[in-house]
């Protein structure tokens, strides 16, 4: 939800449609983070993805994993630090594999900066 000053109620902004693996939908997000254009990333540890919310979208996008838990580059392991650079880099922080993952803007999978490969 996001709030703003002087607001009483929040807007929801992502999943907000009960628990489960449907695009509009979350399971145990652990870490937001927004950027510019105000699109929200949410890791989320059981679904092993990251999701990105485009400002007013109904649906999420998976920007990162999806494809069941795993330490393939196409997979995460209970992620859950995620940062956006200016370029629309995800890092990802994942706690399973112990290493932080690099997925460029639009990529299929990502590539191991740090940690175990």
């Amino acid at each position: 939800r996001r709030w703003q000053v002087g607001e009483t109620q929040g807007i929801v902004v992502a999943g907000g449609n009960g628990i489960g693996n449907r695009l509009d939908q979350l399971n145990d997000p652990r870490k937001v983070f927004v950027d510019r254009d105000h699109s929200v990333y949410v890791s989320e540890m059981v679904n092993d993805r990251v999701m990105k919310w485009v400002k007013g979208a109904r649906e999420g996008i998976v920007v990162a994993g999806g494809r069941g838990r795993g330490s393939s580059l196409s997979q995460l392991n209970l992620p859950e630090g995620i940062i956006v650079d200016q370029l629309g880099t995800l890092y990802v922080a994942e706690r399973g594999n112990n290493r932080i993952v690099r997925w460029p803007k639009g990529a299929t999978e990502g590539q191991i900066l740090v940690g175990e490969s």
